[in-house]
């Protein structure tokens, strides 16, 4: 039972059967660092399988190591069954949800505040409920979302939370809603695409349940097959019978758990096989799985120690998606566990396991669409159950379990609202065996037990609950059959050019831009079709949408109407309005409002744009001032979807200009009604705004598209926040855009006066809206540097990088001081223009700008890195700035391994032994490698020396992972050098018993585990081969040597790709890298490896030379050709 005494009762003025109040609530807190200054165009970072995109977030890559006591706004919420906690400064997200019956944590509440590198911009907490959209992880995760708690007629209280997301701009919002007397906490939700433009979403809810080896999740009972992301993959459920993310399940449930591979804690007892994925235990590494597909609503997980567990319900034709994540039972995962919490009072950092309900998608990435103006609602249920085990069944009332023992049959019933006089009626093979009459009600389970004449197998068994009225309330038994298969497995589009049929083409190019896919272009898709057919409507289109997206509008134009121009080829009318609504939307951008207005006339003949179309037109109208012809059309756009935030609003404004003020109020209540955070009904109505001053500039821009321009300069020009939110210099251009706009040109130059010269930090512009009002800037102003650095960021951000490398040499020139735009120019000229003098200089004049940005410092060495700089002359400069070292963990890193590079590990390990490192998720192991890399070199150097005893303790040491380093070795990874080695050293020590048992994992141990891919053959292989040839195995030796050979080769030959399929690849590539000549250098070494294995120095000595031409830093090339040069000629002379 969990103790929440601590935590206050209900204010004595919450009277009601319901009780919502705010309070402070003091957790101790890591707190995130500064975020970074500079802005991250982090082009091609795979995050959570989709685009890890951040600009125009600011970016954080550090958590403080010291927590301090926080006061967090806290939004109580209970009734006599449930607490619920929201905390609405970490995105909304559900704290605490407890069982008040047996004081049951519902759901994981952590104790800490205890950020990790896990979200898109940096910090991510874990336990409670996270609600992700419109990506995985959400991006404002860590952010602040608006909140306000409603009462309903009902007595039920709701939490709402509220936010512009900060990606695209499109409003979501959340409800926590309980009502009197009913044990469920129900989520309500409604995403509004407040845009003009059709996005893609997914939605999902990450709820964290403590585990340990009593602890199941279940699924409905006809999923028989789970799938990877982006369905990858594809296993059968719940007994793994084959390999899941590299761990061989299949051998597990007929051998057991290999003892290398056995947990250190929650050890599993035997009860249950260990090849079944319901249970945490029986998972040793990170591992996400997702039904395929179920005609059932319910999942959810079970705590058989406590005897309490979690229900989902939802309904599943919008809710398909049931998703279970573990970081895994084994030391990578207990790492994790260390890295998101604090130890509890026995000293165990308790983990958890994520149980996601997926709505609009069953699959991560798996995006839907979102049109213009639509709002999706819908809701959730969570409770908690008791005693009945695992659900069999659940609906939004009840829950049900059914066991069978021998003939025995027990019947568990769980209700979450007091029922009477249920009829319980039970079948075997179709015939009524059991029926009862009974009560039911959140207070306590319900058991019902009978046994059979005969022996039935429990897929013979049908069970129905009907209420007093004789209507089912909830059946289980035999499940519907399948129509078609859904367990095939995704696979890889082919290269355009390999692509067979235009249509394919074309739909290739969606499905790329849908899933928002962070290393194939869609665009390319589309060229590719219309190079065979230059007219093709949809591709024009689609790339008409693909320019306007960039701001690139006269282009896009261009496509628009070569579209209709096919559309129309034979009729005048296309079969919808999507092109001539496209043109509309462009030209409108273009300033030509006249030929908008006709191009949005066309597109309403069709019901799919007409409310879209008839909202632009209406704005049009108002900006005309005709706003009777407003009036008009935004009433046909509400016929069309009364939920239409920015329509209800807008007809409000025609009435009150039209004089009807009490009638416009009376709609701006009733839409406070629907959306008590809809934040230009709460402006109409003179309620307070939001906080976040992004909304502010929306809400501006959302007066001015109606012709208000004088309310969209009131907004901004009396802008106050704080500095750093970002916001402050583009709410004073925006009002001097304004200015001009009503005839205040003083008014205007005293506003970008006070842009210019406002903080300049976390300023990220990416509006399209922002590209009218900046150039406007730049025109009024030129000599104005900060206008330029705004709109070049933009302009990065969009793929206009020729326009951004411009705008910012134009700030430059202005203001050679500013680091940022030097440095973003360094990026540019060497990504974009290739042109690597010209990015160095750009670095030097950044870092002498700023000299103590440990940014600029770590970007210049890794561009120093990439055109093949000596390691020896980056330690200098590294060391010349020591200060900044130690404000980044990479930067530390790659000191510490400049040190093992030159020979100095001692250095390196005192590096890494005295810091706490925090890795990102995806991107472990760059610490751990250095780590292991110093001991080895430290054993290597006392075997040289004769010093066995210091030789084999050094790499022993080299196989551990020290819990400082944040991370832990994946059980998957392969340390055949380590165990090489220590074998060397235990041989030369005379423990040959030590020796061998030390070289059998080596020689044993298969593939390996790097860049968060399974491996069936990497650089450690060739240590696998050493070992067998001490161990006298020299057949299976040269087999393996042949096999390494043949990966090596194949790769040489082999076009290099990202992974189709990465999940997680969060290495910062800042700067663009030559994959495929990573590729050939890891397949020269291989060969190296290869060759002196033989014997054949010569042969080794010519392809180290090929990979250290390619990479002077490598680090396993220099040991290597130090070896082969005899500087470390260690290893016995004999060859396989």
């Amino acid at each position: 039972m969990t103790d929440y005494s601590h935590l206050a009762p209900a204010p004595a003025a919450e009277t009601g059967p319901v009780k919502a109040w705010v309070q402070t609530l003091v957790l101790p807190t890591y707190e995130p660092a500064e975020a970074e200054r500079n802005p991250m165009f982090l082009e091609k970072r795979v995050f959570q399988g989709s685009s890890g995109r951040v600009y125009p977030l600011p970016f954080i890559d550090r958590v403080e190591s010291d927590p301090v006591d926080h006061e967090w706004t806290a939004l109580f919420i209970e009734n006599d069954y449930l607490r619920v906690i929201v905390l609405p400064e970490i995105g909304g997200r559900i704290y605490a949800a407890i069982d008040k019956v047996n004081g049951y944590d519902i759901i994981y509440r952590n104790q800490v505040i205890k950020p990790a590198l896990v979200g898109l911009a940096g910090p991510w907490v874990s336990g409670g409920i996270e609600f992700n959209w419109p990506q995985h992880h959400r991006p404002s995760t860590y952010m602040p979302t608006d909140w306000t708690i409603e009462e309903g007629d009902d007595g039920s209280r709701t939490v709402w939370l509220s936010e512009h997301e900060p990606m695209n701009r499109m409003k979501g919002m959340h409800g926590i809603q309980l009502k009197p007397d009913v044990a469920r906490f129900d989520v309500l939700v409604r995403l509004y695409n407040r845009t003009s433009l059709t996005q893609t979403i997914m939605w999902w809810a990450n709820a964290a349940t403590e585990v340990h080896e009593h602890y199941q999740s279940f699924f409905p009972g006809d999923v028989n097959h789970v799938a990877d992301h982006a369905k990858r993959a594809m296993i059968s459920f719940p007994h793994c019978d084959g390999h899941y993310y590299g761990v061989n399940y299949g051998e597990r449930a007929k051998t057991g758990v290999p003892q290398s591979e056995a947990p250190r804690q929650f050890v599993p007892e035997g009860d249950y096989a260990p090849n079944d994925m319901r249970w945490y235990a029986n998972i040793p590494v990170p591992t996400s799985y997702m039904c395929v597909d179920t005609t059932a609503s319910f999942f959810g997980g079970y705590d058989h120690a406590t005897k309490a567990g979690l229900v989902h319900v939802a309904d599943r034709h919008i809710s398909p998606g049931k998703k279970q994540w573990t970081w895994g039972n084994h030391e990578f995962g207990y790492a994790w566990d260390r890295n998101l919490t604090d130890p509890d009072d026995n000293g165990i950092y308790r983990p958890y396991i994520e149980l996601m309900a997926g709505v609009y998608t069953d699959n991560q990435p798996d995006f839907a669409f979102i049109a213009p103006g639509e709002t999706k609602v819908f809701v959730q249920h969570w409770y908690g159950i008791r005693d009945i085990g695992p659900a069999d069944q659940a609906s939004s009332e009840m829950a049900i379990s059914v066991a069978l023992d021998g003939r025995k049959v027990q019947i568990g019933l769980h209700a979450v609202v007091a029922l009477s006089n249920l009829l319980v009626q039970l079948k075997a093979k179709g015939e009524t065996v059991a029926t009862w009459s009974t009560d039911a009600d959140p207070t306590a389970a319900v058991f019902l037990d009978t046994t059979l004449k005969t022996d039935v197998a429990r897929e013979d068994l049908e069970l129905v609950v009907l209420d007093e009225a004789g209507m089912p309330l909830l059946q289980w038994g035999r499940f519907a059959e399948r129509d078609d298969d859904p367990t095939e497995s995704a696979s890889e589009p082919a290269a355009p050019e390999a692509v067979v049929s235009v249509e394919e083409l074309y739909l290739t190019g969606l499905h790329l831009s849908q899933y928002r896919h962070a290393t194939r272009a869609p665009e390319a898709y589309w060229r590719e079709a219309l190079k065979r057919d230059p007219m093709e409507s949809r591709c024009n289109n689609a790339m008409g949408l693909w320019h306007f997206r960039r701001g690139e509008f006269e282009t896009a134009e261009t496509y628009f109407r070569k579209t209709l121009k096919r559309l129309r080829t034979l009729n005048p009318n296309p079969i919808d309005g999507e092109a001539f609504y496209n043109l509309g939307l462009t030209l409108r951008y273009l300033g030509l409002e006249e030929s908008a207005y006709d191009a949005f006339g066309k597109a309403s003949w069709n019901i799919a744009f007409i409310a879209q179309s008839h909202m632009e037109m209406a704005e049009i109208d108002a900006r005309r001032g005709d706003w009777t012809e407003a009036l008009t059309r935004v009433e046909i756009v509400l016929l069309h979807g009364s939920d239409n935030l920015r329509a209800r609003n807008f007809k409000a404004f025609c009435l009150r200009s039209l004089g009807c003020s009490d009638e416009a109020d009376a709609i701006f209540r009733s839409t406070l009604a629907l959306d008590p955070l809809d934040y230009l009904a709460r402006d109409a109505m003179g309620q307070s705004l939001s906080l976040d001053p992004q909304i502010l500039l929306d809400l501006s821009l959302d007066y001015a598209r109606m012709g208000h321009f004088t309310r969209a300069f009131e907004l901004t020009s009396r802008f106050m926040t704080a500095p750093s939110a970002g916001a402050q210099p583009m709410a004073h251009y925006y009002a001097a855009y304004f200015a001009d706009r009503i005839g205040q040109a003083e008014e205007a130059a005293k506003q970008r006066q006070l842009a210019q010269n406002a903080c300049s930090d976390y300023c990220f512009p990416c509006r399209l809206e922002e590209i009218a009002i900046l150039s406007d800037a730049i025109k009024a102003a030129p000599d104005d540097p900060m206008a330029p650095y705004y709109l070049g960021n933009l302009f990065y951000d969009k793929k206009r990088y020729e326009e951004a490398i411009a705008l910012w040499e134009q700030s430059v020139a202005l203001q050679p001081a500013f680091s940022i735009p030097w440095r973003n120019l360094g990026i540019a000229y060497h990504n974009i223009r290739n042109d690597t003098q010209a990015a160095l200089d750009a670095f030097d004049k950044a870092f002498a700008a700023n000299p103590h940005d440990a940014c600029l410092l770590y970007e210049r060495d890794q561009l120093w890195k990439r055109i093949g700089e000596t390691p020896q002359a980056r330690l200098v400069e590294i060391e010349a700035n020591l200060a900044l070292v130690g404000q980044r963990d990479a930067l530390t890193i790659e000191y510490a391994a400049l040190l093992n590079q030159t020979a100095q590990p001692d250095r390196a390990l005192t590096i890494i032994e005295n810091r706490n490192f925090q890795p990102w998720e995806g991107g472990e192991g760059m610490v751990l490698d250095q780590f292991t890399r110093a001991w080895l070199l430290k054993g290597q150097s006392a075997l040289r020396a004769g010093d066995a005893t210091t030789a084999f303790e050094a790499f022993e040491a080299s196989m551990t992972s020290p819990e400082n380093l944040g991370e832990a070795r994946h059980l998957l990874a392969n340390q055949s050098d380590a165990h090489y080695w220590a074998g060397m050293a235990y041989a030369e020590a005379g423990d040959h018993e030590a020796a061998s048992q030390h070289w059998e994992s080596a020689a044993n141990f298969k593939g390996d585990f790097q860049s968060m891919e399974v491996r069936a053959f990497s650089e450690k292989t060739y240590y696998s081969i050493l070992s067998m040839r001490e161990l006298d195995r020299l057949l299976e030796a040269e087999s393996i040597c042949d096999a390494l050979e043949a990966f090596a080769q194949n790769l040489l030959e082999s076009k290099a790709s990202i992974d189709y399929f990465a999940t997680s690849l969060p290495t910062m590539l800042i700067f663009e890298d030559d994959i495929q000549l990573r590729q050939n250098i890891s397949a020269y070494v291989m060969l190296a490896q290869v060759a002196l294995a033989r014997g054949q120095k010569e042969v080794a000595s010519s392809w180290l030379d090929k990979a250290l031409e390619g990479d002077p830093n490598h680090a396993l090339a220099t040991e290597l050709y130090q070896e082969v040069e005899g500087a470390q000629n260690i290893r016995p002379s004999a060859s396989v």
